[in-house]
């Protein structure tokens, strides 16, 4: 756990025409060979991700796309995956080459970013090849409004003055929200419970629970982790009741019994729910769990495809609990990574995993996507909070999400 996950990381995209330079740029931004280099247009077919620091905006993922100008049928694919990046950034890098006007693929990626509020820098390379030589290329008229900045991807020229036009333009916002740091007064004690089972890796925590240990201690405060079954007695050795319980949702029940009704609790997911998406939400698709009916269809969506176990959370325990709650069989789909099927509209509910390996603003995309589709969405730990019957108990934390669901809910009824 040396380095920061990808999902904590400014998400900076790439795009431009066929061979203005978009690989070179990302070689000379990171001085490295990392991406493949070549005179042949279309070199890049699919998004490249790299993991980096640009100081001081810190730790960023520049991704790599393919042309906006690729031709044919699967050129046309790769245009569309390029595009669907969008949905996952937070600063656009807009690639032109010095002397030339913008094109409509130019024009459309800026339509769209403006319609994303997206920050976009355009970014004139070659311009050493330039007749008047580097740094003497000119923003054509229809650039105006935006941060241009002259660069050499060849010779390394502008790379410097690219990064602070990187600084300047990062969203002020970008940055998460602490994970559970702002519910924490400086030296409060923190309980974590982690079961350790087949879906932990061995000698590891998972991601979100070493995030929120992290977290935690960031904010000058104090943890103790124990297993669900030593919970009782972990409570029982403090001298001082800790100021939350924080559990991995799938001992939710367990965690519930164990900890006394003044100690509020909540678990990794739901904490993960706020962090990255919209907890709120989630937690009014809640009610949509209890309108299951035998024969609905239920999504699971995966961000990501890890690793999957006997007993795993999203393929086996929720499902199951699922189809105890809705007194027979349901039809389940599973989709892991990048997006939604395109059947979306015929799915009674969407459970979506915690979302520790994705940024904010593709979580909040996916939302989007449930809304604009008419299809109610949680995640693991709203879902398994309310079938567990301790929803109420789970957001105590957030009182003020929990009065507004929870007043939504009885205004529906």
């Amino acid at each position: 756990m040396n380095n920061t996950p990808r999902g904590n990381r400014l998400h900076i995209a790439i795009f431009g025409r066929r061979n203005v330079g978009k690989s070179s740029l990302i070689n000379a931004i990171t001085n490295q060979n990392i991406a493949l280099v070549s005179d042949v247009a279309g070199t890049t077919t699919d998004p490249v991700y790299k993991s980096m620091e640009i100081l001081p905006v810190g730790p960023v993922v520049l991704i790599d796309t393919a042309g906006l100008d690729d031709q044919g049928e699967l050129g046309k694919l790769r245009v569309q995956r390029s595009l669907s990046v969008l949905n996952k950034t937070d600063l656009v890098l807009l690639v032109v080459e010095a002397g030339c006007s913008l094109s409509v693929y130019e024009e459309e990626i800026l339509k769209s970013s403006r319609e994303k509020n997206l920050p976009v820098v355009i970014v004139i390379n070659k311009s050493d090849l330039t007749p008047a030589g580097p740094g003497s290329a000119e923003s054509p008229k229809e650039m105006a409004g935006y941060d241009a900045v002259p660069v050499s991807a060849a010779t390394g020229y502008g790379i410097e003055e690219l990064k602070m036009a990187i600084i300047r333009n990062a969203p002020l916002t970008w940055q998460e929200r602490p994970i559970v740091g702002d519910l924490l007064a400086s030296g409060d004690h923190v309980v974590l419970v982690t079961p350790i089972d087949s879906a932990a890796p061995k000698g590891r925590l998972i991601l979100p629970q070493v995030q929120t240990l992290r977290d935690i201690l960031d904010h000058n405060c104090m943890a103790t982790i124990c297993k669900e079954t030593e919970l009782e007695a972990t409570l029982k050795l403090l001298n001082k009741k800790p100021a939350l319980v924080i559990t991995d949702s799938q001992v939710f029940k367990q965690a519930d019994a164990a900890t006394p009704p003044d100690i509020l609790l909540t678990s990794f997911s739901i904490l993960l729910a706020r962090q990255k998406g919209d907890l709120h939400t989630l937690a009014l698709g809640a009610k949509a769990i209890d309108q299951l009916r035998p024969g609905d269809k239920v999504l699971m969506a995966e961000a990501c495809t890890h690793h999957r176990v006997e007993d795993d959370i999203g393929r086996v325990k929720i499902p199951n609990w699922l189809r105890q709650h809705a007194g027979g069989e349901l039809q389940f789909e599973w989709a892991s990574g990048t997006g939604y099927p395109d059947n979306l509209r015929e799915f009674a509910l969407i459970v979506h995993c915690g979302g520790c390996m994705i940024n904010p603003r593709e979580m909040l995309y996916r939302l989007a996507q449930a809304h604009i589709n008419n299809v109610p969405i949680v995640n693991y730990g709203v879902a398994i909070a309310h079938l567990m019957g301790i929803l109420p108990r789970a957001l105590s934390p957030f009182p003020e999400i929990k009065e507004a669901v929870f007043n939504k809910i009885r205004e529906d009824d």
